[in-house]
């Protein structure tokens, strides 16, 4: 399957889904079953619990890439996206505004001009947070990207660049709560994570 192959605006986004799964190697349900997800601390894998809230954030976050174009398979591309839903807004979806705010924070020290594009592109569109899920899925991705304002052009403001420094103040707070959280908790994921390995590693040796 080529890069972008989810991506074609006649497919819906219950034909779209799958294949962005598979681009991506998320698994046949996008990893919204697993109890647990892996975050990279640099080269070190440490896994997370996939709350409820994280999987509810999730299920549009994954739309979202395949109406904005944003790679999920680039760290610009999930920086990109980060600052877009905030742009655009995440409504009562906690997940993701924590999430996406440490990810503004790490855009403007990667790639700032391309996470304040996304921001200003977001503050001209909508996101669907909020919006009913399984209607969305029967919908084209052509016809909910003209809904959500994703098929013209945007132009930065200045009340834009009045706002998105707050943004990324907040993000940066958020990014280091969260790598404060990250310290503390580490050891125990870690401690996890091992336990995780070594019961599969058992299972695996069980059934050869």
């Amino acid at each position: 399957m080529s890069p972008g192959a989810a991506r074609d605006p006649s497919l819906s986004l219950r034909e779209a889904l799958p294949k962005y799964f598979a681009e991506n190697h998320f698994g046949d349900d996008g990893g919204y079953g697993a109890t647990w997800v892996t975050f990279k601390f640099g080269p070190v894998p440490i896994p997370f619990p996939n709350t409820a809230a994280r999987v509810r954030a999730v299920r549009y976050h994954d739309m979202h890439h395949l109406i904005t174009g944003y790679r999920a398979d680039q760290a610009t591309g999930e920086f990109e996206i980060s600052a877009w839903e905030i742009g655009a807004g995440c409504r009562s979806y906690w997940a993701a505004w924590q999430l996406n705010l440490g990810g503004v924070a790490g855009g403007v020290l990667i790639a700032p001009r391309r996470t304040f594009r996304a921001f200003v592109r977001g503050r001209r569109t909508s996101s669907l947070y909020g919006r009913d899920y399984e209607a969305l899925l029967d919908r084209t991705i052509g016809e909910v990207m003209a809904e959500c304002g994703l098929d013209r052009p945007t132009k930065a403001r200045a009340s834009d660049a009045v706002l998105f420094p707050l943004v990324v103040v907040a993000g940066l707070i958020m990014g280091l709560l969260s790598i404060l959280l990250l310290v503390l908790v580490a050891p125990v994921l870690l401690a996890v994570g091992m336990i995780r390995r070594l019961r599969t590693d058992k299972e695996a040796r069980a059934t050869a």
